[in-house]
């Protein structure tokens, strides 16, 4: 009688749990994705003495003026009828004239994060290169703000996010700076925790959740020294957000309002950021730990 035939899962060595991509990518393993979005940028920071951040955000559509003029002027051309565009023809010259008129604020992001940039290379020993351009990794203000940093010669990260409508990050940001997340909230740790200043150019949903949460976490202390925050453009921020009325209604003090300022020049952005960061996190014996 011959031997039975062994089993044929029997000559299959089984997987470690850490090497199982079908386990790791299941509902059961997602605090363990979690985590490792918590960890791993952690060593690659260190890595690239990347410790301190200047944090640049705002909206993704924001485009250079050249592109912008061009793409208003590519839609007018094709119109059929001119005097009555149709309402897909409406809706796109509506955006293509909103990218023209915020396209100024790439420039500007471009021009302060590169100032920005160059400050930060040039400061005495003990502190240069110490601060460091982020963005959100994605194209308009963040890519302005990763492109300055790279005109001024210098590193900057890009904390990227994965979204169905943008994939992969602006090609600014060197490799070993590049990340993607896929959770939102482990992202926004890695912005605040190593954020020493953040300017906020007008944006969308993505912009005021970044920065209401920023602002939420410096007035309930969770943040041990407050970062300056700039508000970068008085004709969007005064009209999109009514601090005043939020005053008025009593639902936050009047000192909250001096956790931010709205400033309208990067001659302006620049002075004030620079004296802040100077006086807040280089100017007692513990800022250079």
């Amino acid at each position: 009688m011959s031997d039975p035939k062994p089993l044929e899962s029997a000559s299959v060595w089984p997987l470690k749990a850490y090497k199982n991509l079908e386990f790791l990518n299941s509902d059961a393993a997602r605090a363990i994705r979690v985590l490792c979005e918590f960890v791993e940028p952690g060593p690659r920071f260190e890595a690239q003495d990347v410790k301190d951040t200047i944090v640049l955000f705002g909206s993704a559509r924001t485009r250079p003026p050249e592109v912008a003029r061009a793409k208003l002027e590519a839609l007018r051309k094709q119109l059929k009828d001119p005097a009555n565009p149709s309402p897909a023809e409406a809706r796109a010259l509506h955006t293509a004239e909103c990218n023209v008129r915020s396209a100024p604020y790439y420039t500007a992001a471009v021009e302060l994060a590169e100032r920005l940039t160059k400050w930060s290379m040039e400061l005495p020993t003990g502190h240069a290169h110490r601060f460091t351009i982020c963005s959100g990794g994605g194209p308009g203000i963040m890519e302005a703000a990763n492109r300055g940093a790279r005109q001024a010669g210098g590193k900057s990260v890009g904390l990227g996010i994965s979204l169905p409508m943008e994939q992969g990050v602006n090609e600014f940001i060197p490799d070993e700076l590049k990340f993607e997340f896929h959770y939102f909230f482990v992202r926004k740790f890695w912005f605040v925790s190593m954020a020493k200043a953040l300017i906020a150019f007008p944006g969308g949903f993505g912009t005021l959740d970044e920065l209401f949460e920023t602002l939420t976490l410096i007035q309930t202390r969770k943040v041990e020294m407050a970062p300056p925050i700039v508000l970068f453009g008085s004709e969007f921020w005064n009209e999109v957000v009514d601090f005043d009325a939020l005053v008025g209604w009593g639902t936050i003090s009047p000192d909250d309002k001096k956790l931010l300022r709205v400033i309208d020049s990067v001659d302006e952005a620049y002075d004030y950021l620079t004296k802040e960061l100077t006086e807040r996190f280089m100017t007692h014996p513990e800022s250079l730990i």
